[in-house]
């Protein structure tokens, strides 16, 4: 997954693959690859393997393993082994010269007689005595922890055996916080095997059965893995039982089974566990490796117990204890899916379409819990409609979670969230109930997107996390409009393209390997849910209507309950589209990072279209070699905002042309930006869409607008445009009204202006200020501070106020502070609309007895949206000493849960006071964090992106990359860490490219 490589130098490797002198592998050496993999194995001369304790990516260099991403083929002049003589005339050699060459000749000759009439020889660990001809060279494995070789050397499991059903049994003590269990494995044995291999990870094994015999199970702790060995084949079809007995600790991360803590209204510290696989119980932990599941709990009576299934009963045991047993499962289920919870939650249910769906919470914020449950009933009739094929379990658990690391967790049957994810009150505003909605979409849509049709490896993750992201506004914008989702998918739509127009890019669907916990971790980012989302926005806008669900509908049929690749995909929509083939096009998106940048030049009725790959550098280079199908839209002067009025054209090819009357004044290509792509329009169709926006701005759409801004600063980042043009633009929208431009505006000014206000330009700083100020500060002053039903309202009047305050405007600060009064006087009865309660508490924040009131308030209130906000609030302050301290308390946890640790960490990064701070912290803190956040994980790549995104000096870039090659596999390798210093050295060229400018233009 890393593109970079992973070890500045491999050991000699031999492709086994590709040597015809060695035969075919054994079946059992086989592991599941989405593409096509090699065997390695250790060249010859190298050091023997270290200790136990050696990490996994030193272990695989040691095992002659290059992760698979390279090609195991080198042209002979590429060999680094070859010196090329410098040049030379010639000359005769003298009598001694030639004698000396004669004797080496000699000798050499002479050696490797004597070797090739010797007995054929592999040279081995153990020495020579394997036949070539007859035997393969014997493979290195690494060291179990009892110091035996552990008879598997890949990170992947091997496909020789396949998991049927697993029969669990667990029993947590929230008073030691440990947990004992049970792990009976039916499997087959899909090919004659010496081994059978699976995950485990910190979990003390104390005994272990095979076929009810005992066995000695052997650990390789850096790939997380068990493994028991046989001294004769167990044969192709037969049928086993593996049963495991073991203790471990509950988790004190985020990780496995672990306890989560919160206050209940007493004052009392309350516990709950739940878990997530191999840290849980050990298990076949990949994707492909389906089975059922019979899982049993034993609890004290104070608690309950909730898992997949709907319990099945209940038996009082000797101790008092109480063992829940859950129906077996009515599904093939992947083991990431599995989970079981004990807590001393509530919930209220609701019977929709033969299915219980149940929302739970701890008890004091029961009351919050009503939005969830209506939006989770109304979006699982559409799912059942829409996919045409019904949620198959009897019950849907949604949980909120007071100490979650994730958003939400798709769990079939048992999906769990933040608290901040799912509850809400009533009468809160409907922004704080789209961020509900959004969340419960996305996990419902899980259901069948990642649960009943899972990927089939990792690489692929975008087949589970695109579908949801997808889903989840096209649901809501069906079935809730008063959200009105659609500026929030636009929002997302340019965050994905700022990540993926760098060089650290991945494409959606990696053919590279993606094998250790970091890389797969890594997967879990904007690439993969928004992009992917963005690209079956584009697919279902291309085909006529009706044909992307019809395909969709033939996938989960074709696939439901097993694993895919995104070829699956793209193929079953093919199979139903009238026009091109899909998979053609699709290809060209999912295959390649990054995404193109079209160029529109135009003589006459005669429009030409070049691609080009968007890529942001430092160079200036030009990079030509990526081309893509691109289904370019575009409206003209004459029609233009009426969907009537699209047109499209799919360009191919490098270089396309076009024909459109000679009487078009201007062309906007990318109608509603519902494609993955940026366009450049030259000087002069800059210029004449300038002069028809500056005319009447409701000629384009508000989504066309909001496009056109964005299009034209990522243009200003890559050169292609001055920061003169970009204000020229910027000149309509002291007329601009609408939400979506005008968030888009604001959003890209002030990553201007804090970029500007890290650096010592005080005077650019105070000029950058009164222009943002002087273009939207009648606006700002004109926002009413009552009650707002709209929620495009409320997006477009948060974003305003939002910057209004921060810069100090003095009618904003004045009414925020006057609101703020009116709410605590009134002991917080008179409420803060929703939407301004940021700007609110982030103003009350900058004086001392508004922070101490807030901190007050954050530590009493059980109104998850208001106390999220007043965390942000907390995290704004430009005090050093606040600073520090909410940083070490919330990294501590406890008064602040350290899951917001992210959160308040890119808070305090925007500020002045703070952003220095803050990467200090990070540094002298970096041990800590990653003990409860795991390498490669979103949280860390958050916190690496918040502390270093704002820097653009030689200096700062230097300390940043310093820092992250001393981490070495502490997160050195991390592809956030490149995505950082590319960022930094892009700051760094527009800074030099552009502050003169600035200083003359504003």
């Amino acid at each position: 997954m890393i593109e970079n490589s992973m070890f500045e130098e491999e050991p000699d490797v031999v492709d086994l693959a590709k040597d015809s002198t060695f035969p075919a592998l054994d079946p059992d050496e086989v592991v599941y690859e989405p593409r096509s993999s090699r065997l390695l194995v250790r060249g010859l001369g190298e050091n023997d393997l270290d200790d136990e304790e050696e990490d996994y990516e030193s272990s695989a260099r040691l095992l002659g393993m290059s992760f698979m991403n390279r090609s195991s083929t080198r042209s002979p002049s590429a060999s680094p082994y070859i010196r090329q003589a410098p040049p030379r005339s010639c000359s005769r050699p003298s009598a001694r010269m030639l004698v000396v060459g004669v004797f080496i000749l000699v000798l050499v000759t002479s050696m490797a007689m004597v070797l090739y009439f010797l007995p054929g020889c592999t040279f081995t660990k153990t020495g020579c005595p394997k036949a070539n001809s007859s035997t393969p060279m014997e493979l290195v494995y690494p060291k179990s922890t009892n110091g035996e070789l552990f008879p598997w050397n890949e990170l992947r499991l091997p496909a020789s055996v396949r998991p049927v059903n697993y029969d669990l049994s667990l029993t947590p003590n929230l008073t030691s916080m440990t947990f004992t269990g049970r792990t009976i494995i039916n499997m087959i044995i899909q090919h004659n095997t010496k081994r059978v291999v699976l995950h485990s990870s910190e979990i003390n094994i104390i005994k272990a059965t095979f076929q009810s015999v005992e066995v000695k199970v052997l650990e390789y702790k850096p790939w997380q893995q068990i493994a028991v060995s046989f001294p004769g084949d167990l044969k192709e079809g037969q049928v086993c039982v593996l049963t495991l007995d073991y203790t471990a600790n509950l988790s004190h991360t985020y990780d496995g089974f672990y306890n989560s803590s919160y206050n209940d209204k007493t004052g009392a510290k309350r516990y709950s566990v739940l878990s997530a696989a191999r840290k849980a119980f050990p298990c076949f932990d990949e994707p492909a490796f389906k089975a059922t599941f019979l899982v049993r709990i034993t609890r004290e009576p104070e608690y309950i117990a909730l898992s997949n299934m709907p319990k099945a009963k209940t038996t009082t045991l000797p101790s008092g204890m109480l063992e829940d047993e859950f129906e077996q499962t009515s599904v093939n289920m992947s083991t990431y899916l599995v989970a079981f919870i004990v807590a001393n939650f509530t919930s209220i249910t609701r019977n929709v379409s033969n299915t219980l769906v149940s929302v739970y919470s701890v008890p004091e914020k029961k009351e919050h819990t009503q939005y969830a449950l209506d939006t989770a009933s109304r979006l699982l009739q559409f799912y059942n409609t829409v996919f045409d094929i019904d949620y198959p379990l009897r019950k849907l658990d949604l949980v909120a979670i007071p100490d979650f690391l994730a958003g939400a967790m798709e769990n079939w049957g048992l999906i769990t969230f933040r608290e901040t994810s799912l509850l809400v009150q009533n009468q809160s505003s409907l922004l704080d109930k789209q961020l509900i909605a959004n969340v419960v979409a996305h996990e419902l849509a899980h259901q069948w997107f990642g649960n009943l049709v899972t990927m089939r490896w990792w690489n692929d993750l975008w087949l589970s996390e695109g579908f949801a992201t997808y889903w989840q506004y096209a649901s809501l914008m069906t079935e809730f409009p008063q959200l009105y989702l659609g500026n929030v998918f636009l929002e997302e739509r340019f965050k994905a393209m700022a990540k993926d127009s760098l060089n650290s890019s991945h494409p959606v669907s990696v053919s590279a390997q993606v094998n250790t916990p970091e890389q797969v971790s890594e997967m879990f980012d904007s690439i993969t849910y928004e992009k992917g989302a963005s690209l079956l926005l584009m697919l279902n806008s291309t085909l006529p209507d009706g044909q992307f669900r019809k395909g969709l509908l033939e996938y989960l049929r074709q696939y439901r309950g097993s694993n895919t690749v995104t070829d699956d995909l793209w193929n079953s929509i093919t199979r139903v589209a009238v026009q091109e083939s899909v998979s053609d096009m699709m290809r060209t998106w999912t295959l390649q990072k990054g995404f193109p940048l079209v160029t529109v030049s135009r003589k006459g009725g005669e429009v030409t279209l070049t691609q080009e790959h968007f890529l942001l550098s430092t160079d200036n280079t030009t990079h030509t070699s990526s081309l893509w199908h691109i289904p370019v839209t575009y409206v003209n002067d004459s029609c233009s905002s009426a969907p009537s009025c699209r047109q499209m054209f799919t360009l191919r090819n490098k270089t396309a042309t076009l024909k459109v009357s000679e009487s078009v004044k201007w062309l906007k290509l990318n109608y509603m930006n519902t494609g993955f792509y940026i366009v450049h329009y030259g000087d002069e169709g800059w210029a004449a869409l300038i002069d028809a926006l500056k005319t009447d701005v409701s000629t384009l759409t508000p989504h066309d607008r909001a496009s056109l801004i964005h299009n034209i600063f990522s243009l200003s980042r890559l050169g292609r445009v001055s920061f003169r043009q970009v204000l020229s633009l910027l000149d309509y929208t002291t007329n601009e009204t609408e939400t979506a431009p005008l968030t888009e505006a604001l959003s890209q000014l002030s990553s201007v202006y804090r970029l500007l206000d890290k650096r010592p330009e005080l005077g650019l700083v105070a000029r950058m200020k009164a222009y943002i100020l002087g273009h939207f500060g009648p606006l700002m002053d004109s926002q009413d501070w009552g009650v707002e039903e709209s929620v495009s309202s409320q997006e477009r009047r948060s974003a305003l106020l939002e910057v209004a305050c921060s810069l100090g405007r003095q009618n904003c600060t004045d009414q925020a502070t006057a609101l703020y009064e009116q709410w605590t006087n009134s002991n917080q009865t008179n409420r803060i609309p929703g939407d301004l309660q940021r700007a609110v508490f982030s103003v009350a924040a900058q004086s001392d007895s508004g922070w101490l009131s807030l901190l007050d308030t954050y530590r009493l209130t059980t109104y998850d949206s208001e106390k999220r906000k007043i965390l942000q609030a907390l995290a704004s302050t430009q005090d050093p000493r606040r600073i520090v301290w909410i940083l070490n308390t919330v990294l501590e946890g406890g008064i602040i849960h350290t899951q917001e640790l992210p959160l308040v960490i890119s808070t305090v990064s925007d500020g002045f006071a703070g952003h220095l701070f803050v990467w200090d912290f990070v540094k002298e803190s970096w041990d800590r964090i990653i003990e409860k956040f795991p390498v490669g994980s979103y949280s860390i790549q958050s916190i690496v992106k918040s502390t270093t995104s704002q820097f653009s000096t030689q200096t700062h870039l230097e300390e940043v990359q310093g820092f992250f090659s001393s981490l070495k596999e502490r997160g050195s390798r991390m592809r956030s860490v490149q995505e950082a210093l590319e960022t930094i050295r892009l700051n760094q060229h527009w800074m030099d490219r552009n502050l003169a400018t600035l200083r003359d233009w504003l």
